[in-house]
């Protein structure tokens, strides 16, 4: 294993600890870290899947668990009634972690930060070649001035604008 892959999967078993202490495993944890990032149109079952890199099966077995902590709430679409979106409750809200990424990375000046979003970005780039990459709103080629969605043809709130959303396609396409 490198040093780059061992520091990665040092950082990020030491940041899923933490999710123990809330009370939630590691994937629940996610799960739900997810959820409070992605807009309204990428909280299906299928969507947490495809972006924790896990089956529908164990992402559904994972958000009912979140549903019966009363963490999540299940939410089915007034056009299909099998279709599932999961919003998270204010009970969700009060286990989320105070600052998601920022807890160690307090030494980092702006510009290292800047350095390792980047380094970050690319290599996540790198990985999910081929799959869905999830991106905010705001940085989608369909992402129009006024927050308006060229795809789905709607507009977006401006909080919309900086959530995550698995139609997402990068502007260097």
């Amino acid at each position: 294993m490198s040093n780059t892959r061992f520091l990665l999967d040092r950082l990020s078993r030491l940041m899923q600890a933490g999710a123990w202490s809330r009370g939630l495993n590691p994937a629940q944890a996610a799960a739900l870290d997810y959820l409070a990032r992605a807009n309204r149109f990428s909280r299906a079952p299928s969507h947490v899947a495809d972006f924790l890199g896990t089956t529908r099966g164990t992402a559904s077995q994972t958000l009912q668990a979140l549903a019966r902590k009363g963490l999540v709430q299940a939410d089915a679409s007034t056009k299909d009634r099998r279709s599932l979106s999961y919003s998270i409750t204010a009970a969700g809200r009060a286990r989320l972690p105070e600052a998601q990424t920022d807890a160690g990375l307090v030494g980092l000046g702006d510009a290292e930060r800047a350095a390792l979003d980047q380094a970050l970005e690319q290599l996540v780039l790198h990985l999910t070649a081929g799959a869905r990459s999830f991106g905010l709103c705001a940085s989608c080629r369909h992402h129009l001035p006024g927050s308006y969605c060229a795809l789905l043809q709607l507009a977006l709130s401006p909080e919309e604008s900086g959530q995550l959303c698995h139609e997402f396609q990068s502007t260097t396409v």
